[in-house]
């Protein structure tokens, strides 16, 4: 069963962090693993709040990621880009369908 992660953040540092997530990808690009589909939504009632949608194809490979050093490092980095902690849900996805 496929695995979501939502992480509400709040920043004034968007950019940078595009900057971090892309050279991640970038570095991950060809390696078995890590998030297979990723939606980043921008909250228009609070300025600077998101929420980033992370797909992964199954729980386990979502905690193998985890467990990774450069995963433990992106994270800190972004934390510290943030302007309170985020927060994490973490989902089973139950229908993901497109409607047009």
């Amino acid at each position: 069963m496929k695995f979501v992660q939502i992480i509400d953040f709040e920043t004034e540092r968007l950019d940078e962090m595009e900057q971090l997530l892309e050279d991640a990808r970038q570095r991950g690009a060809g390696q078995e693993g890590g998030p297979s589909h990723r939606i980043l939504l921008k909250d228009r009632d609070t300025p600077g709040r998101y929420l980033a949608v992370i797909e992964f194809e199954s729980y386990e490979e979502a905690m193998r990621n985890n467990e990774r050093p450069e995963t433990a490092k992106m994270a800190e980095q972004l934390g510290a880009l943030c302007t309170r902690p985020p927060r994490f849900t973490n989902c089973d996805l139950v229908d993901s369908r497109e409607l047009k």
